[in-house]
């Protein structure tokens, strides 16, 4: 269990589900963790998005005593629905939520970048989920900088502003250039700042590399691509190599700064349609990370660059673009005979939503995935975005998943 023992960890679940109206009878303790051998191993995650406020703080501004009760009653929501881990978005457009000493604090606390919140919301988030017997992994964008394209809005002192030759321009918003070495050495050291100050289970990148395609626009980085890419074929190979850099060296430092703590990514859930590689998924998605984000995923399963993957396979089973069930099947195989941990990412998001397909209104598909991944071996647990969501379940579609397949706590990944 980590920084908490089974029985603390069984006594305070315990309380917390005492309290959730219609809830299982709870076992004792030894009942408790009867199913704990077989899925010693299960992940049970849960995203909490800081970016925009997405899920938490539920807007910026708030008090930080206001701030800090948000945040707990998404980990003991956590805790009642059976979860075991949290993935916290604490750097989600070059800032942060710890007192960094190389970014500024998050605008989406205190509601000014820079200004600081009056509380350590990151140092607090570790604390307070492992006292919950939770993991908080610490989720990290490695590249966006803001969602607009002046860096004149960036407080002064930001390092996007003392460098705007990192910074790239593309799709409404601004991004640091992954092309440049010295950018590459200051988002990992940016990064690993929080690895360094607090005891984290995780580093957890998200889908973010390269940005995502936008019509009629290319990312300019032309000058980089004269300077450091000679060697390669391509621009592409040039760009893809850039991002297996930062995930070497990333898995690498974490390790050296603090053993034992994982690192995982969770990338958009096609690497390569098969009818642009016969490698590749039954699946004709328009975005492919190899190709459009520079992200050759599946290399990094394979050969063991990352403790854990999380492909987000945000479809419903049978779409006919990106099946989940075609999805589930292949990344299950990309994982076989690794040492890479396979969770899939379920879009709990969509359940019930307006405008999604008739299947997304269904109660039971959500739980239906869950049903389908435990054929496959390498599947070893779900994550769900986001903590908001999870909150609102407007048609008890977490409900029914709790229902139908967590009936028990289970110990997090280890």
């Amino acid at each position: 269990m980590g920084r908490v023992s089974r029985r603390a960890f069984a006594t305070a679940a315990l309380s917390i589900l005492a309290t959730v109206p219609g809830a299982a009878a709870a076992p004792g303790a030894a009942g408790r963790w009867e199913d704990d051998r077989a899925a010693a191993a299960e992940m049970r995650g849960l995203w909490i998005a800081t970016v925009g406020n997405r899920d938490w703080p539920s807007r910026a501004g708030l008090s930080a005593d206001a701030q800090r009760k948000e945040l707990i009653a998404h980990l003991d929501r956590a805790v009642r629905l059976r979860l075991n881990t949290v993935i916290l978005q604490v750097r989600p457009t070059a800032d942060a939520l710890w007192p960094s000493s190389h970014e500024p604090w998050s605008q989406y606390l205190a509601g000014t970048q820079g200004k600081a919140p009056g509380w350590d919301p990151l140092g607090t988030a570790v604390a307070e989920a492992h006292a919950r017997g939770l993991q908080l992994h610490a989720w990290f964008n490695p590249y966006r900088i803001a969602n607009h394209t002046d860096l004149k809005k960036l407080v002064a002192s930001h390092p996007a502003r003392k460098h705007p030759d990192w910074v790239v321009r593309f799709g409404g918003r601004l991004y640091y250039n992954p092309g440049l070495p010295k950018v590459r050495a200051f988002v990992r050291d940016a990064m690993l700042d929080a690895v360094e100050r607090y005891p984290v289970d995780a580093v957890h990148f998200d889908d973010y590399f390269y940005p995502y395609p936008v019509a009629g626009q290319s990312f300019d980085d032309d000058a980089a691509f004269d300077a450091y890419g000679g060697s390669f074929e391509n621009r592409a190979a040039w760009r893809r190599d850039n991002i297996d850099q930062l995930v070497r060296e990333t898995a690498a430092r974490v390790k050296k700064i603090r053993p034992g703590t994982q690192f995982g990514i969770s990338p958009f859930g096609v690497w390569r349609n098969a009818g642009t590689d016969a490698r590749g998924s039954d699946t004709r998605a328009g975005v492919e990370t190899y190709d459009d984000l520079h992200a050759d995923t599946r290399k990094w399963v394979r050969e063991h660059w990352i403790d854990y993957i999380v492909p987000q396979v945000y479809w419903h089973i049978g779409y006919d673009l990106a099946d989940y069930a075609k999805l589930v099947r292949w990344w299950s195989e990309t994982a076989k005979g690794s040492k890479t941990r396979l969770y899939v990412g379920e879009a709990l998001y969509k359940a019930g939503a307006s405008g999604q397909p008739a299947p997304w209104q269904d109660p039971a598909e959500l739980s239906r995935h869950l049903t389908l991944a435990a054929g496959h071996p390498q599947v070893r647990g779900h994550v769900y975005f986001a903590a908001r969501d999870a909150a609102k379940d407007p048609v008890k579609a977490m409900a029914r998943v709790l229902a139908d397949h967590y009936r028990q706590p289970v110990s997090p990944p280890r």
